[in-house]
C-alpha cells in the first residue's frame, strides 16, 4: 500500500497543499522550518490518527484557523482507500474512510501501516518508560486491530476511575470503585498480555537488527518487562500468554492499594506504570550503554517494527525518515539504507548531499512542495 496523493488544508504551516508522491523513494529537501516534517507528520497522522511528534491535535491547526483537514489516498494496485480527517478547534474530530465513518479507528492503522524513524527516537531508549510503552502499543495497534481497541478501553476506564478518585478522594463510594476495578483489571490484563505477546515476537529479531544497524560486535540485545503489580518473568520468543491471570493479579493489586489510591487520588497499579526496557549483554541500555549503542538500539526497534509490519501485511509499510541521515555515522546510515528500496519511502533533509542519490527529489519552501 502506497500513498498516491495527499491534501492538506490549514495543517501546520500549510494553507493548502496537493502532493502526489512517487510510489518509491521521495526525498524532501528544504531549510529547517520550511515544513518538511509537517508533510511526514500528516502522512503518519492518516495512519495512526495521532501525531508522531506527540503533539496535541489543536497544535496541528494553522494559527488563527478554525480547523485543519488532512486527506490522503492509498493504493496497492488492486484496491484503494481514501482517508480524510477534520480537526476542529472546538468539537470532535471527524474521520472518514471512503466517505464513511470507520467501525473502528484501529482498522485505519491496519490498512495503511507506517513506520517513522525520527531524530528523537533516542528518547525511547534514554528517557522514562512511557515512550517505550507507547512504542509497544502503537506497533501492536498496527499489527492487530484488537490491540488498539484493548488499549483505548483501558485508557478510557483508567480516566474514569481516576476521575472518581480525584473528585471524591477518601470519600469515594466503595461500590463504584468495585465496578471500575473489575473493568480496569480486565482491560489492563489484556493490555499486558498484548505487550508481552508482541515482545515475544520482537525478541528473536532484536539482536539481528542491532547488528545490522550497529555494524559492530556480537552483543545480544533482549527486552525485559517490569511490573510492580505482577511477576511477569522472562520475555521469550515463544511467549503467548492469556490475559486472565494478569486480570486477576491486577484486581488483587487494586483492592490492596485502594486506600493508597484514595489518598493520592490516582491509580497506582496497572500497565500504565510498567517499565519495558532493553539489555545489551546484560547491561541496562538506558543507563549503562554508550550514546552510539543507544542510538543503534533505537534504530533497531524501528527496523523490527518495519519487519513485523511487512510480514503481517505481506508488503512493506510506508517508511518515514525524518532528518535521520544527519544523525547517523556512515555504518548506521548504511544499515538504514538497506531498507529503502523495498517500498514507498519519504526522506527529509536540510542538505541534499546528506542523502544518497536515489529516488525523486522534492524542494520544500514556505508552504510549497515542488
Amino acid at each position: 500500500m502506497h500513498l498516491a496523493w495527499l491534501e492538506l488544508s490549514q495543517f501546520r504551516s500549510y494553507e493548502n497543499l496537493r502532493f502526489e508522491p512517487d510510489p518509491g523513494i521521495n526525498v524532501l529537501i528544504g531549510r529547517n522550518g520550511t515544513g518538511k516534517t509537517n508533510v511526514l507528520e500528516a502522512i503518519g497522522y492518516l495512519s495512526m490518527q495521532k501525531s508522531f511528534r506527540r503533539t496535541p491535535d489543536l497544535a496541528l491547526i494553522r494559527a488563527g484557523m478554525e480547523r485543519a483537514v488532512v486527506r490522503g489516498g492509498f493504493n496497492d494496485g488492486d484496491s484503494s482507500i481514501d482517508i480524510a480527517v477534520e480537526i476542529p478547534t472546538a468539537g470532535r474530530r471527524q474521520v472518514l474512510v471512503n466517505g464513511k465513518r470507520p467501525g473502528r479507528l484501529s482498522d485505519v492503522a491496519i490498512t495503511a501501516p507506517v513506520v517513522a524513524f525520527l531524530p528523537d527516537d533516542l528518547d525511547v531508549v534514554k528517557r522514562g518508560p512511557a515512550l517505550r510503552r507507547e512504542y509497544l502499543d502503537d506497533l501492536g495497534a498496527q499489527l492487530l486491530p484488537t490491540v488498539g481497541a484493548d488499549q483505548r478501553e483501558f485508557e478510557k476506564t483508567l480516566r474514569q476511575r481516576n476521575s472518581l478518585l480525584r473528585q471524591e478522594g477518601r470519600n469515594a463510594d466503595p461500590m463504584s470503585l468495585d465496578v471500575w476495578d473489575v473493568r480496569l483489571a480486565e482491560a489492563g490484563g489484556r493490555v499486558l498480555a498484548n505487550r508481552l505477546r508482541l515482545l515475544g515476537r520482537v525478541t528473536d529479531r532484536l539482536t539481528d537488527a542491532y547488528r545490522t544497524v550497529g555494524g559492530e560486535n556480537d552483543e545480544t540485545l533482549v527486552p525485559t518487562y517490569a511490573a510492580s503489580w505482577v511477576d511477569v518473568g522472562d520475555v521469550t520468543g515463544d511467549l503467548d500468554p492469556g490475559f486472565e491471570p494478569f486480570a486477576s493479579a491486577l484486581l488483587a493489586a487494586l483492592e490492596e492499594r485502594r486506600g493508597r489510591d484514595m489518598e493520592t487520588r490516582s491509580t497506582s497499579a496497572g500497565p500504565h506504570r510498567d517499565d519495558p526496557s532493553f539489555r545489551l549483554d546484560g547491561r541496562d541500555v538506558r543507563v549503562q550503554a554508550s550514546q552510539g549503542e543507544q542510538r543503534s538500539v533505537a534504530l533497531s526497534l524501528r527496523v523490527v517494527a518495519y519487519q513485523l509490519l511487512k510480514e503481517r501485511h505481506g508488503r512493506p509499510p510506508i517508511l518515514l525518515l525524518d532528518d535521520v541521515f544527519s544523525e547517523l555515522d556512515p555504518g548506521r546510515a548504511d544499515g538504514v539504507t538497506e531498507l529503502l528500496p523495498e517500498g514507498q519511502v519519504f526522506v527529509t533533509s536540510a542538505r541534499d548531499d546528506e542523502v544518497p542519490e536515489m529516488g525523486r527529489r522534492w524542494r520544500v519552501g514556505e508552504g510549497t512542495l515542488i
